[in-house]
């Protein structure tokens, strides 16, 4: 078999990494936009408590899936670098582990949620109310669990081989059929049951797991050079030196959620205390910051991916080229939709709070001192995408939590009390100029090119694998 072609090793560095992450961010968007729409089915039709019940749920599915998100970008950076290096053995053995190993942990998962929902939502003090609503669509969503990480695991493990396009084409197929099967299972239309909110949980189940099957179907006819066939199934085998190696490196980036959850909820607690006018406009402000993060984070996710296999070609200068580039793409791609809600900010946050509302110039006024961070702060999630992929993980997580635990919540509480609300919203561009200076220093001046991702050599774990296997053969024939 030939080995995988790296093509993000190759060709124009612009034009590879724009068209690499133009699909992750647009596959970002359809996401959130299909959050919305089950949000409006259920919050239209089956009441306030509906909403609450699935918000609740989509809390604790949103922690556990964050909780693997770093073990699976592990996995993605590991590939890409095997891919890079034309290494094809050694990205299947890393595939056929990472599926074992996820497949253990999210069907004990899986069943531990089952048998504990009912506690969890329990202490997250959900509303009476909405606790029966909760608790049935966050078993369903459990019982999904182990198809959900199998599919998103899929998907990153095609984008650390250069292929984004087709884990988004099988997006929009699970995205549309999500959208469209809501209703029918909700309000039992035509031959589907009527089965509530229940009916809400079960279309995501059924839209990822035909969206799946179609995807496995796909790259099986594609011969990717990624898929193990019958006389490889021996590489499910759990390698527990790779699992080693996702769980230590994996570990320190999807801290790093758990830092920008932590910080978003600690805010939340500080910007209640100016009253419910002031936490609507803030709460909108949110949802038009979560499309602009949107570049940055593609742009972070793809950059690990490029710049992974070019280290693993041993091709630094094109490393150094993507990083610039990277940079440059940021403020182009965040900095336009900023400049927009500068001029259209009215418009935009009159989606989401009624015409007339005390709430509106709040947000217009918190809004025009905070925009302009997140295109700093997206400098440095595209360079930490960068020194990741050498293996640099810890840098990372200690710089993202000193800017939003040591210097965005602090300075909240400190500029609050000497300037009000005002206080709250300048901690975030000074959070951002600090993210920005301190992964830039990181960058320029760090240790992170002498990174390993690997904790051992697997080609050297093989070779001394297969011959332990031959010393024995030879014994045995002996």
């Amino acid at each position: 078999m030939k080995p995988p072609v790296p093509n993000l090793t190759a060709g124009s560095i612009p034009r590879t990494l724009f068209v690499f992450a133009l699909p992750i961010m647009l596959g970002n968007v359809l996401q959130s936009v299909n959050g919305s729409v089950n949000s409006i089915w259920v919050g239209n039709f089956l009441g306030e408590a509906a909403l609450s019940a699935t918000s609740n749920a989509n809390a604790v599915i949103f922690l556990l899936l964050g909780a693997v998100f770093g073990v699976t970008m592990a996995a993605t950076i590991l590939i890409a670098q095997s891919v890079g290096a034309r290494r094809p053995e050694e990205a299947k053995r890393i595939v056929g582990t990472s599926v074992s190993f996820f497949a253990v942990l999210s069907i004990a998962m899986s069943a531990a949620g089952i048998v504990l929902s009912e506690s969890i939502l329990r202490g997250m003090q959900t509303p009476a109310a909405s606790l029966p609503l909760a608790l049935i669509y966050l078993r369903v969503m459990f019982a999904a669990l182990p198809l959900s990480y199998a599919y998103f695991f899929v998907m990153a493990a095609l984008r650390g081989a250069g292929d984004s396009k087709t884990p988004f084409y099988f997006l929009v197929i699970s995205v549309i059929l999500d959208i469209v099967l809501n209703p029918l299972l909700i309000f039992g239309i035509g031959p589907f049951p009527r089965m509530g909110i229940a009916g809400s949980a079960t279309a995501t189940l059924l839209a990822q797991a035909i969206s799946l099957a179609a995807l496995m179907q796909h790259i099986y006819a594609k011969r990717n050079p990624l898929v193990l066939h019958q006389d490889e199934l021996h590489l499910l085998r759990i390698d527990w030196n790779i699992v080693r190696t996702l769980v230590v490196k994996g570990m320190p980036m999807g801290a790093q959620m758990i830092v920008l959850s932590t910080s978003m909820v600690l805010m939340f607690k500080l910007v209640n205390r100016y009253g419910a006018e002031t936490t609507a406009a803030f709460a909108a402000s949110m949802q038009l910051w979560n499309y602009i993060q949107m570049p940055a984070m593609a742009l972070g996710a793809a950059v690990s991916s490029m710049a992974a296999q070019n280290i693993g070609a041993g091709l630094w200068s094109r490393v150094y080229v993507v990083a610039r580039t990277s940079v440059l793409f940021n403020f182009l791609l965040t900095g336009l939709p900023v400049i927009l809600l500068y001029i259209f900010a009215s418009q935009a946050l009159g989606l989401f709070l009624p015409r007339g509302s005390a709430a509106l110039p709040i947000a217009l006024h918190l809004n025009r001192i905070a925009l302009w961070s997140f295109p700093l702060f997206g400098v440095s999630m595209v360079l930490s995408g960068v020194v990741r992929a050498a293996g640099a993980v810890i840098a990372p997580l200690l710089i993202l939590g000193t800017a939003m635990l040591l210097v965005r919540l602090p300075g909240a509480y400190w500029a609050a009390s000497h300037w009000s609300e005002d206080g709250v919203w300048w901690s975030f561009p000074a959070a951002a100029v600090t993210a920005m200076t301190l992964t830039g220093l990181y960058y320029k001046f760090g240790n992170w090119r002498s990174a390993k991702m690997q904790l051992r050599s697997y080609a050297a774990a093989t070779i001394e694998s297969d011959t332990a296997a031959n010393t024995a053969d030879t014994e045995t024939t002996a």
